[in-house]
């Protein structure tokens, strides 16, 4: 299996009590999620899931920490995921899909009854879940 790191974003609004989300399509099927996607070659984490975020929904965002780790084997496409999902707030930016892969096609903020049931493979989505950070996180550059 191939290895492969993802980077994701959490972004909850007080102000409306809602989580950024994405509509995925791949084949002949379409999900949403909360936006992210692959580590690039000489990527941090950190400039990944900035880089997913605003590519999918236009905002800019500023990674708080960690909000979880999940390890998933995908076997239809052979593939060994460690998928970091960050806690994040929203620093500039404007909801637009400019999405270069094409794979999102609409951006929406949801209340969390509705994220967690558009996801149900993961556990629920809580606010007192996003009060605490989990871990931080740094990129350590002194290797």
């Amino acid at each position: 299996m191939k290895r492969v790191d993802v980077a994701c974003a959490l972004v909850y609004d007080r102000s409306i009590h809602k989580i950024l989300m994405v509509k995925n399509n791949r084949r002949d099927s379409s999900y949403w999620s909360i936006p992210g996607g692959a580590v690039e070659a000489n990527e941090t984490l950190e400039q990944a899931v900035k880089r997913e975020t605003k590519e999918e929904t236009g905002y800019e965002i500023e990674p708080a920490g960690i909000y979880s780790v999940r390890e998933v084997f995908f076997t239809g496409s052979d593939h060994h995921a460690l998928i970091f999902t960050f806690l994040a707030r929203i620093t500039g930016g404007g909801m637009e899909v400019a999405d270069p892969d094409g794979d999102v096609t609409e951006v929406k903020w949801m209340d969390l009854r509705e994220a967690n049931a558009l996801m149900p493979g993961l556990p629920d989505i809580t606010i007192e879940s996003m009060e605490t950070v989990a871990a931080l996180y740094y990129f350590d550059n002194s290797g």
